[in-house]
C-alpha cells in the first residue's frame, strides 16, 4: 500500500513545495507596442541637509499624458533601485504606462529614491547597503517625511506640476521602506493618503512595533493602505513578520480604514508584491 502512494507522496510534496513563493508577472507588468511610454530621468545626486553627510541616487519617471495646464499625481517608492528598471521584479514605469493608458491610474509622476549613504564611506555595491537605510527608514517621527517635503519634492516641482490634494499623492515600499511609507502618511496626511507597503518591517528595529496599538487608539486618519505579507516572512529577535503585519491588518480593521491585506504563502522578498502590483494600483487609485 505504502508503495503505491510514495509516487503519489512525492508528487503532493514536490507540488506543495514549489507552490511556495511561486508568485509570476502578469501582463499589466509587460510593455506593450501600442501604449504610450514615459521617461524616466536621472536625477542628480542628492545631499541632504536633514540628513546630514549622506547623499543618495533618485530617478523620476513622468508620464507620456503629462500636460503643464494640467497637475499631475505623485507617487514617491522608497529604495527606488529596485522600482525604477524596466526588466526588475516591479517595472514600475512599464505598469504605470499601462495602468495610466487605460484610466485605471491618473497621469502619475513617480519618485525613485534610494536611502542615503555617508558622504565619508565607500559607496557599497548595492544600495542595499546604504548605511543611513535603517536611520532613515525605521525610526518613527516626521524627519523623513520633512525630507521628503523639503529637499526632493521641491526639485521636482521646479518643472512639472503636481496636484495640491492630498488624495492625489501616494507612498510606497518594500520592508523597512514600507514602514517609511507608512510613517509618511502616518505623520503627513495632509500630503499623502495612499500607502502601498509590501513585506513591511512592523517590528522592534526602531519602536515600528508600537503602530497596531497606536493605529487603535489615534482617531482615524483619512488614509487608504495596500498591505502584503507572506506566512514565510522573515521570524528573528526583532520579530514576527508575518504576525506583525497581520497585527497591523487587525487593528486597521478595527479602526475601519479603507484598507486591504493580501496575505500568502511568499518569503522575505518582491515575487507576491510585484505579481500584485497592478491590480494594487488599481485599487489604491480608485476613485
Amino acid at each position: 500500500m505504502l508503495s503505491r502512494l510514495l509516487p503519489l507522496l512525492v508528487l503532493f510534496i514536490g507540488t506543495s513545495v514549489q507552490a511556495i513563493d511561486d508568485y509570476k508577472l502578469g501582463p499589466l507588468s509587460q510593455e506593450k507596442p501600442e501604449v504610450p511610454k514615459g521617461k524616466v530621468i536621472a536625477m542628480s545626486a542628492h545631499e541632504s541637509k536633514i540628513y546630514p553627510g549622506t547623499v543618495r541616487d533618485w530617478w523620476i519617471y513622468v508620464p507620456a499624458q503629462y500636460q503643464p495646464e494640467q497637475p499631475a499625481s505623485l507617487m514617491v517608492f522608497q529604495d527606488g533601485h529596485d522600482y525604477v528598471g524596466l526588466k526588475g521584479a516591479w517595472r514600475v514605469p512599464t505598469v504605470f504606462d499601462n495602468l495610466i493608458a487605460s484610466g485605471d491610474m491618473p497621469p502619475t509622476i513617480a519618485i525613485f529614491i534610494n536611502p542615503g549613504h555617508a558622504l565619508t564611506a565607500p559607496k557599497p555595491a548595492s544600495a542595499w547597503k546604504n548605511n543611513n537605510r535603517g536611520k532613515e527608514y525605521n525610526t518613527l517621527g516626521n524627519t523623513y517625511a520633512t525630507f521628503l517635503l523639503e529637499e526632493i519634492i521641491p526639485q521636482v516641482t521646479k518643472d512639472y506640476r503636481l496636484s495640491d490634494n492630498p488624495e492625489q499623492w501616494a507612498i510606497a515600499g518594500a520592508s523597512s521602506g514600507a514602514i517609511c511609507a507608512f510613517t509618511v502618511a502616518w505623520e503627513r496626511p495632509d500630503k499623502f493618503r495612499k500607502v502601498f507597503s509590501t513585506i513591511g518591517s512592523y517590528v522592534d528595529l526602531a519602536g515600528g512595533n508600537v503602530y497596531p496599538s497606536l493605529i487603535r487608539i489615534t482617531e482615524r486618519k483619512p488614509l487608504r493602505i495596500y498591505l502584503q505579507d507572506g506566512a514565510n516572512d522573515l521570524d528573528n529577535p526583532y520579530g514576527n513578520w508575518p504576525l506583525a503585519n497581520q497585527q497591523m491588518d487587525k487593528a486597521l480593521t478595527f479602526m475601519k480604514y479603507d484598507h486591504h491585506f493580501e496575505f500568502g504563502d511568499g518569503q522575505h522578498n518582491s515575487k507576491h508584491g510585484a505579481s500584485l502590483f497592478p491590480e494594487a494600483m488599481k485599487w489604491l487609485w480608485r476613485k
